[in-house]
Formats: C-alpha cells, structure tokens, sequence
C-alpha cells in the first residue's frame, strides 16, 4: 500500500470520507467509481493489484466469521457483496491518504450535477448493484412509454446483460441474442420460479429463449400461432444448490472424478447414486421445493439436468445426464421425498463416466461443471388412476442421416 501498509489502523481519514458518502446511499457507488478511477490513473495502485487486495481481504473477513471454504460456503450474491464492502473500504481508505479532500467534494458535485439532469438515469454500477435493484430499475424503464423508453436502451440493454450472466448463462454469443429477446419482466418471472441463486443451466437457458424467440416472431405472430406456442410450468433449482449438496454431504472429492482413467471411473460411480440419495440438503432449498410443490398440486412432474455446459453452441450432451420421472401422487411427505432423491440422482448422473469421457473428448474436462435442475409439470390427461402424456418426442432441427437421394 502506498504510505500505510494497513489500513486497518488509519481509522480518522476513511471514516470522514465512510460519513460524506454515507449522506449519498445511491450516488456514492458512483462517486466511488469515479474515485477508483482517479486512484488508477494517477498510479497510486494498479487495478490489477486493488483487485487482488479485495479478495485477499474478503477471504480473510470469511475466516474471522468462521467460513473455512470461501468458494463454496457462501453463495456468488454473498461473496459479490461482500467484495464490495471490502472494495469500498479500499477505495476510501487509498483515495484518503493520497489525493486531497477537495477532489471528493469535485467529484461528488460533478455526480449530482449529472444526476439532477437525468432523474431516470442509472446512479450505480449494474454489474456490482443488488438484483432487487436491477429489477425494480430494470422494470421501471419497461414502464416508460416507448418513445421516452428508447432514450434508455442502453441501460436497458445493460441491465438485462448483467442478469442473464447471473441468472442464466455468462456465453457471451448466448447474453448477446438473449437481451434482445428476453424482457426485464421475463426474467423477474424465472427468478420468482427459481430455488437457490445460481445459474439455471444451458438446457433451461436454450429452452427459455427459443420459447421467447418463438413467441416473439413476427411471422408466426402473423400467422396466429404465437398463443399455441407454450412450454409446460417450469421451475428450477440453480447451480449453486448442486456444490452446496456435495459440501454438507462430504462428496465434494468426488468431483475429481474426471481425471481419472475410465476404468476407474467406472469402477468408482457403482457406489455413487445411493451415496447421492443418502445425502441431506440445505433446509432453505427443502422449504421452497415444498412450496414448489403445493404449487403444481399433483401434477406428475419430471426432473431434468440442466448442466451449465449442457445444450451449447458447440456441444449437446444428449443423452450424458439423467432426468427422472416423478408420479407425485402420494402424501406431502412422500412426494418431497421422491423429489429430493429425483434431484440427487440427476446431480450423481454429472459424474456418469459417459458423460466425462464424454467432456474429456470434447476438451472440457477442465470447466467447473455445475448441475442445475428443471422440475417441469408432465403435460397430459388423467384417466381413472392413470396418466396419458400428450406427446412424447424428440426434435431435430438438422438431419445428418439422407433418406433419399432425392
């Protein structure tokens, strides 16, 4: 650091600046922007060694609260947060004892300047903001009548890039085709469907924005098919849920699972599915999947993977990961049971050695595979104690095989 090594013991200064902002709860994250900006361009401390800084002090405020593992103990809204209120501190704490006071009250007049032009202007940083205050923004743009929307596109734009990376996929050639097809207003309608805070999955991504694409399309508007168009009620239980399963259940080594041989690999997983129905899951996740499941009634349900490699650009998985039928017509108790022990099963189906061998082939061994869930109501008609699905199939939209020569 430059003048103090700690900061820790330089209370007087950071706090005067800690209290000026504080006067400013939404503009401060902006003027600290500025700050921060200030700090990196009159080299006072790169950007590069700020940012190693925060997380060095983020792991060490989870050590000093007892978190031993900080990737998997707190989930990515936690630890984002976290790193910020480190961050902010850093940033009063660098910008108070290397550039003057006059400088912070410049560039807080030059922030309410900005601000007081543009009532309906971003005052914070989208990608380090809240989620409540993406959305309450987000939909507060939506709301605006379409010409006096256009004059904020841009943030529109930025807020539902921001989202989709943290709700549903960071592909950034997925972000860049979702944000113009899927509203601040459809997203807030998968977050309220969502267990946990983590992505929702590749499967569930491609599904969610071929069935807006689909919806949106003029010409099947013209045509009048654009109310037949529905996909059966979804909900789904984020990634996150998928590491924090393995945590409380000591299975967390199994994930090296993949660089194994083949053979031991086989040999390994025989034992693996009934140690994945055995495990318990965080009670918060118990809680919303019972309310998930006073939603659908008894609807038979199925419980598909939604990995968050699975259904890419370049790579498909068809077949690699499990899904599992769910009758859920027994007592509370009974369907909960089945549900949890559905979802195990489709989590232990990410370390199937298909499915690994299959990433190995494919050149992904190495990503952070995380197993997201979609619980969806079976579409179809009951007769006396039996079940008849509508339809069941399987869709191509490029045939490799010719039939004909023709």
């Amino acid at each position: 650091m430059t003048h103090h090594d700690d900061p820790d013991g330089q209370l007087p200064k950071v706090m005067e600046i800690y209290l000026q902002l504080a006067n400013y709860p939404i503009l401060g994250e902006r003027v600290r922007g500025k700050m921060r900006r200030e700090i990196f361009a009159r080299g006072i401390v790169t950007r590069e060694v700020f940012e190693a800084e925060v997380e060095e002090r983020a792991i060490a405020s989870q050590q000093r609260e007892g978190i031993d593992d900080p990737y998997s103990a707190e989930n990515i809204e936690t630890w984002e947060r976290r790193k910020q209120l480190v961050r902010d501190y850093l940033t009063d704490f660098y910008f108070g004892y290397n550039l003057p006071a006059r400088l912070l009250q410049d560039l807080i007049q030059a922030e309410l300047g900005q601000h007081n032009g543009d009532e309906l202007g971003l005052t914070f940083n989208p990608e380090l903001a809240p989620w409540d205050a993406l959305f309450a923004k987000g939909l507060q743009y939506e709301a605006l009548p379409l010409e006096e929307q256009a004059k904020y596109a841009h943030h529109l734009a930025e807020i539902k890039a921001v989202l989709i990376k943290a709700m549903i996929s960071d592909q950034l050639g997925f972000v860049g085709i979702a944000r113009k097809y899927f509203s601040v207003a459809d997203l807030n309608e998968i977050r309220r469907h969502r267990v946990g805070r983590g992505k929702i999955g590749g499967k569930a991504a491609g599904l969610m924005l071929a069935w807006k694409i689909l919806r949106t399309d003029p010409q099947i508007a013209l045509d009048g098919f654009q109310d037949k168009i529905a996909i059966p009620e979804s909900y789904f239980v984020g990634s996150d849920v998928f590491y924090e399963f393995l945590d409380i259940n000591d299975l967390l080594p199994e994930i090296n699972q993949k660089y194994k041989t083949p053979e031991q690999m086989i040999e390994d997983y025989a034992s693996l599915p009934q140690r994945f129905a055995q495990g318990v899951f965080p009670e918060r996740v118990v809680q919303q999947l019972m309310q998930l499941l006073a939603a659908v009634g008894d609807a038979p349900l199925i419980v598909r993977s939604s990995s968050l490699l699975e259904d890419n650009v370049n790579t498909s998985f068809a077949g690699k990961y499990d899904s599992i039928f769910s009758c859920n017509q027994g007592t509370p108790e009974e369907n909960l049971s089945a549900l949890l022990w559905s979802i195990s099963q489709v989590y232990v189906s990410a370390l199937n050695p298909d499915a690994l061998l299959y990433r190995r082939q494919m050149g992904l061994i190495d990503y952070d595979e995380r197993m997201a869930v979609i619980i969806q109501k079976v579409e179809g008609q009951q007769v006396d104690n039996l079940f008849f699905p509508t339809v069941s199939g399987v869709g191509f939209s490029r045939n490799p095989f010719l039939w004909t020569p023709r």
